[in-house]
C-alpha cells in the first residue's frame, strides 16, 4: 500500500437513474412471495454455484431482533435445498452481545440460530485475503474459517444502515466477514483515532466495498447473493431491538449471480416508490453517501449497473421496477 493517503470519490449522496448508466446488463430474478416458498423458489435460480462445503452468510442479529429474515425461512431452505451448509458469521467491533464468540454463540441459541451448524470464522484467528485493484487495502483481514468453504451462499436482509446509507450484499460480506478485531478496524478506524467509527461517507463505503471485492475474488464462480427486501428499518440488525420503526413497505426477494446488480437492483425498487413510502430510506441513503457503494463496485470491475429484471411470479416475463412496487402497501408490521 502506498504510504500515501488515498482520495475518496464523490457523489455518494446522488442517486443515478438508470438510462444514465452505461455497460453491460445482468440478471437479477424478483419475486414478491416473502415467505419460506418464496425463498426456496428464488434460491434455485442462483443454487448451481453452491457446492461442496458451502457456506451461508446471514446476518443472525442481535437478541430478539425484531427485522431479521424469519428463522423458519432459512430453516425451511437448510433443510430442504442445502442440507450440510453452515450458516457463517464473526464477531462485532463493538462491544455487545456478539462481541466474544462466548456472547455471539449465546446470541445465535436467543435467536433460534440452531437448526445447522453456525461458524463464527473468527472464532480462533483470521486469514488475509488479497484485495485486487484497491486503492485502500491490498488486504482485508477475515474470520480464518472462510477459507474451510469452497461456496458462498449470501443471503442478505436488505435495509437501511447508520454508517453504509444501506446494508445489501456489499456491506453483509464486507463487513460480516471481516473479523472483529483486525478486518473491522481497518474498515471504521483511522489508525490511532480515539474514535473508533471515525471513518464515514465515502471512504467508508469504498474500504467496506474493497473488503467485500476480496470475498467475492476468494469464491470465484461459486457465490451468488439473494437480498429479502423486508422489514426494511433504517436502522441495521446490528442495533437489534432498538431499531428504528419500520415504514418503508415491503416488497419481496431478489436474486442474482451480480453483487453489483442485486444491490443496485434493490436500491432502484426503493427509488421507485412513491415519496412518501420512500423518503426515510432514501434519506438515510443520501445522508451518510451510501450510493457510493454501488458506484465503487462499478469501479472495482465487481458486477453491473444495468440489468434486467425478471418477475418469476409471472412466467418470468422482465418487469420495470416501477412496476415491481406499483402494488406495495403501507408497512404494517404484520
Amino acid at each position: 500500500m502506498s504510504n500515501q493517503k488515498p482520495v475518496p470519490g464523490a457523489g455518494g449522496n446522488v442517486y443515478i437513474p438508470y438510462n444514465e448508466r452505461k455497460g453491460d446488463e445482468s440478471i437479477v430474478w424478483f419475486t414478491r412471495d416473502l415467505s419460506e416458498k418464496g425463498l426456496r423458489k428464488i434460491f434455485k435460480y442462483v443454487q448451481k454455484p453452491i457446492t461442496g462445503k458451502a457456506g451461508i452468510k446471514l446476518h443472525t442479529g442481535e437478541p430478539h431482533g425484531p427485522n431479521i429474515i424469519p428463522r423458519p425461512w432459512v430453516e425451511g431452505l437448510v433443510k430442504n435445498e442445502l442440507p450440510g451448509a453452515s450458516i457463517v458469521e464473526t464477531n462485532t467491533y463493538y462491544d455487545g452481545d456478539r462481541y466474544t464468540t462466548e456472547k455471539h454463540l449465546e446470541t445465535l441459541k436467543i435467536n433460534g440460530w440452531t437448526f445447522c451448524p453456525v461458524d463464527i470464522m473468527d472464532a480462533t484467528g483470521t486469514a488475509a485475503l488479497p484485495v485486487h485493484g484497491g486503492k485502500w487495502f491490498t488486504e482485508m483481514h477475515m474470520g480464518k474459517n472462510i477459507l474451510n468453504y469452497d461456496s458462498l451462499f449470501v443471503l442478505t436482509h436488505f435495509k437501511g444502515h447508520s454508517k453504509g446509507g444501506f446494508g445489501g450484499s456489499c456491506k453483509n460480506i464486507g463487513i460480516g466477514c471481516a473479523d472483529g478485531r483486525i478486518g473491522k478496524a481497518m474498515i471504521h478506524t483511522t489508525p490511532g483515532s480515539s474514535d473508533m467509527w471515525d471513518i464515514s461517507n465515502e471512504e467508508f463505503m469504498e474500504r467496506m466495498t474493497e473488503s467485500a471485492k476480496a470475498v467475492a475474488d476468494h469464491f470465484k464462480d461459486h457465490i451468488s447473493y439473494v437480498n429479502v427486501m423486508r422489514n426494511m428499518s433504517v436502522s441495521c440488525d446490528c442495533e437489534g431491538v432498538d431499531a428504528e420503526p419500520v415504514v418503508t413497505p415491503n416488497v419481496g426477494i431478489l436474486a442474482s449471480f451480480d453483487i453489483l446488480a442485486i444491490d443496485q437492483a434493490c436500491v432502484d425498487l426503493v427509488y421507485a416508490m412513491k415519496e412518501s413510502d420512500r423518503h426515510a430510506l432514501v434519506e438515510r441513503m443520501e445522508s451518510r453517501h451510501g450510493l457510493r457503494q454501488l458506484t465503487y463496485m462499478k469501479e472495482l470491475g465487481m458486477g453491473n449497473d444495468r440489468y434486467h429484471l425478471i418477475d418469476i411470479d409471472n412466467n418470468e416475463t422482465e418487469i420495470s421496477a416501477a412496476d415491481s412496487v406499483k402494488d406495495v402497501v403501507p408497512f404494517s408490521g404484520d
